[in-house]
């Protein structure tokens, strides 16, 4: 399933809000980045019950239930997990991934809310999820029939939305922070091997793990968290985040001039790391026009030319990173500051060629 619109989850509860009232929807999204916790919250915040049916997990009878007699004749009657008097939400998880027979059970139960003699009662919602074959998860095409039968939404992660959550949802101080300075690491797209790989759960779990070893944990152990729960690139980094937490060598002491940069070999992740934040911090607060910088963006490009250099002499990769263009070769940072580091740094320059 593909759609070029989406929603994000602060746009979400109004969408449900008004749409799963009146009709199913069926929830996209790529894995971990919360759509089972999104609708559970909904039916919450509605005063219903979530009944969660998993996909993987169900055989046609499941649904239909088994047959009965009353008065001398057959009936299916409905499972109990279904069966209720009271409305509630039925939230359909992995509903994508389960058998056709399975799919072609909800047929019924999605469009007309109703299983044999059995009707959903009266203000009860029907809320399906699952994840994209594009994400290399698990997930079987949906007949026409079922696909049509539902509203279809678009879930993607939001790093404004999800850092909103989190301040209110004791995640750990280590987790909150980095992600605020790296909101671009939180989520990663799915790889074609096993491995771990960044979604707001792999955080949230990092998160959970952190708080139960307590903040004394070893830099073995965070590295053992880390790499089991996001990816490697974004793994490294935040060993190297906790680094400078524990030591007080972050990126305003270097911009200052209180510290220079890590020199040690034992250090080359840091230097990586603060090498990142410098161009995150460069290209946030230089303006696109040098006429329209600040007395402090002046400062900062001049202090930032002396720091290329002193980081030059260290790395020259790591410099050459600071300054480089993105995937598709446009330049990141404002032209004006890049024509001056070519005047000024010639060396950086050349060896970028």
């Amino acid at each position: 399933m593909r759609s070029t619109v989406t929603v994000t989850p602060a746009q979400l509860p109004e969408v449900l809000l008004h749409v799963a009232v009146v009709r199913p929807v069926f929830l996209w999204g790529a894995p971990g980045i919360g759509k089972s916790s999104f609708v559970r919250r909904f039916a919450t915040e509605l005063g219903l019950e979530c009944v969660t049916l998993l996909g993987t997990q169900l055989a046609p009878e499941d649904l239909i239930g088994v047959p009965e007699l009353v008065g001398g004749r057959s009936r299916f009657a409905p499972p109990e997990s279904i069966a209720r008097h009271d409305p509630y939400c039925l939230f359909l998880d992995e509903l994508n991934a389960s058998s056709p027979e399975v799919q072609k059970a909800f047929y019924s139960l999605i469009l007309d809310r109703r299983i044999g003699s059995y009707e959903l009662p009266k203000g009860s919602i029907v809320i399906g999820a699952g994840n994209r074959a594009v994400d290399n998860a698990l997930a079987r095409p949906m007949a026409s029939a079922l696909v049509n039968r539902m509203i279809h939404v678009h879930l993607t992660a939001s790093a404004r939305d999800w850092l909103a959550w989190a301040r209110e949802s004791n995640i750990h101080p280590w987790v909150l922070e980095y992600l605020t300075q790296r909101p671009d690491h939180l989520w990663s797209a799915a790889p074609k091997v096993e491995e771990s790989f960044s979604t707001p759960r792999g955080w949230h779990m990092l998160s959970d793990a952190l708080h139960s070893f307590g903040d004394d944990i070893s830099e073995d152990l965070l590295g053992v968290l880390a790499f089991g729960t996001v990816t490697a690139n974004h793994a490294s980094m935040f060993k190297a985040y906790v680094k400078t937490v524990r030591n007080a060598f972050g990126l305003e002491a270097v911009l200052r001039g209180d510290v220079r940069w890590p020199s040690a070999p034992q250090d080359r992740d840091l230097l990586y790391f603060l090498g990142e934040a410098f161009r995150a911090r460069l290209v946030k607060e230089l303006p696109h026009d040098k006429t329209h910088a600040s007395p402090a963006g002046k400062q900062l490009a001049h202090r930032g030319k002396a720091l290329l250099l002193e980081l030059a002499e260290l790395s020259l990769e790591i410099a050459q990173m600071v300054i480089a263009a993105d995937d598709d070769g446009n330049p990141v940072l404002p032209a004006w500051f890049l024509v001056e580091v070519t005047r000024d740094l010639p060396r950086l320059v050349a060896a970028r060629a």
